[in-house]
């Protein structure tokens, strides 16, 4: 096991506190928790596909992290007047 691979054991770690905010709190919060769950899985990916070596595993994160700031955006953009 490398640094990478510990890395990011310890980000998939870091999405436990993200769902209990998800879970507990108001719904603007556990929106913002859950776009920081995104923002972790994707680094986590990232550091995934640098401690196995795999060049091919890197489309994977890129994708992600498009669709984790287009949902953000989306829900910003059409939920976020009902929330305020």
């Amino acid at each position: 096991m490398n640094a990478f691979l510990w890395a990011a054991m310890a980000l998939l770690l870091g999405l436990v506190p993200c769902g209990a905010v998800c879970l507990r709190a108001r719904v603007i919060d556990g929106v913002v928790a859950l776009l920081l769950a995104g923002s972790v899985t994707v680094t986590a990916l990232i550091c995934l596909a640098q401690g196995l070596h795999s060049s091919s595993a890197f489309d994977v994160p890129v994708v992600a992290a498009l669709a984790v700031w287009i949902s953000g955006m989306i829900f910003a953009r059409f939920m976020g007047r009902f929330l305020s």
